[in-house]
């Protein structure tokens, strides 16, 4: 446990428990695919490219912009078979005032090293009071969707594996455990990803990325009446890898209109998490897999405790139409309790709610480097925050209950 109080010369203070951050994010150097493609592939695998591009835009669900324009400005591109996808400053948005976080077409040259390299990165984390760091990925998205949606499966594969290796003999290796490794699997295939993910853990991965409503890209979603997703939970069930779905992981993020702001988009992020929590409650996939661990990434936390309301009053009200009661044979709060974290940066009344959340089912982030991130100020921010909590309730929120999560050998 850490030491609860420092003298300081005047009222005693207590120190923060250095941070766990359960959601960062990473964004690849140029030469994670060129280096570990056959090199048959090297041509058409994900490689990058410096090209003018101007007018770029954002009409609320997708990007825009003018090519290889002569007046344009130069910008950093992952070409992969008919993608080309720029780098943009909100996504590498660390060291920049919050008004130049703009959609702005940027090089690797202007972002912070510590986005992409990991000695940098370290550094970074020490800055802001952070111990270790789990970091989710950038080109294949957030649980590989761009591997999902290539045509050539065989190469996408390849670039999962690749990632994968990338991710754990490079980003994490060498760091004494502070850069947690998180890795993808070929989402188009179950056995292919149950496998890949028993290749990492076998190697120490225990975080793989999924997405929070898999129907909305095309495949079964976690109801199917085949249980296609079985093998998959199976693994991880049997590996103690966390299942961790980011709020955007399903490439589709809640929107009222197609010509409201990126800012409702940006306030209403959560509602996938919301919508996910509900599936696997009422699924029965927390039934079949009693040691399975869900994370929300970046869902925030504020509407766990009228989610899990509503959930229990529709598993008492409904229990003789709404569904399968043999599926959920206990009240669905119960399986979140046992089996389910949340994850939020700034939630001031999510943190007033703890009792009805649970104190064991919450951690922590800093969205490094995104524009919504508290870096470099992550430590006065949860100092703030957590001003009124116990000792207890402040370790397991920055750094036990991460711990628990992600199997990790850190105290």
């Amino acid at each position: 446990m850490f030491s609860p109080l420092l003298v300081t010369g005047g009222p005693l203070v207590r120190e923060l428990p250095k941070i766990i951050s359960v959601d960062d994010h990473v964004i690849e150097p140029p030469n994670v695919w060129t280096d570990r493609l056959p090199s048959r592939y090297r041509d058409v695998g994900p490689r990058v490219e410096r090209r003018k591009v101007s007018n770029l835009q954002f009409n609320g669900t997708t990007y825009t912009w003018d090519l290889d324009d002569e007046d344009g400005v130069e910008t950093d591109f992952w070409v992969y078979e008919d993608l080309t996808v720029p780098h943009r400053r909100i996504i590498a948005a660390a060291g920049y005032p919050k008004d130049e976080v703009t959609l702005t077409p940027i090089t690797y040259e202007q972002m912070r090293p510590g986005c992409y390299e990991q000695k940098a990165r370290l550094e970074d984390m020490d800055i802001n009071w952070v111990e270790a760091s789990l970091s989710f990925p950038t080109f294949p998205r957030f649980c590989g969707q761009t591997f999902l949606e290539a045509k050539d499966r065989e190469l996408a594969g390849l670039c999962v594996r690749a990632y994968n290796d990338w991710m754990v003999e490079e980003w994490s290796a060498g760091t004494g455990g502070r850069l947690i490794p998180l890795c993808i699997v070929p989402l188009w295939d179950v056995h292919e990803a149950a496998a890949e993910v028993r290749r990492n853990a076998d190697r120490g991965v225990h975080a793989v990325c999924f997405s929070e409503i898999p129907y909305h890209l095309g495949l079964p979603s976690v109801h199917d009446k085949d249980r296609y997703w079985d093998p998959f939970f199976a693994a991880c069930e049997e590996t103690d890898t966390v299942v961790c779905m980011h709020i955007g992981s399903s490439s589709k993020m809640p929107a009222t209109s197609p010509d409201a702001s990126a800012a409702v988009q940006a306030t209403l992020s959560f509602n996938n998490a919301m919508g996910s929590l509900s599936d696997f409650l009422f699924s029965g996939v927390l039934v079949r897999f009693p040691r399975l661990k869900l994370a929300y990434s970046e869902g925030q936390i504020g509407w766990l405790p009228y989610i899990l309301e509503r959930a229990d009053d529709v598993w008492n009200q409904f229990r003789g139409w709404a569904f399968d009661r043999s599926l959920v044979p206990e009240p669905p709060s119960t399986y979140y309790r046992r089996q389910v974290y949340g994850c939020f940066f700034r939630d001031a009344h999510g943190l007033r709610s703890l009792d009805e959340i649970g104190v064991d089912n919450v951690t922590f982030e800093t969205d490094y480097p995104h524009s919504d991130s508290t870096w470099p100020e992550t430590k006065q921010i949860a100092e703030a925050m957590f001003a009124e909590l116990d000792d207890e309730t402040v370790y397991k929120i920055v750094r036990g209950n991460a711990i628990e999560m992600l199997s990790l050998d850190f105290v």
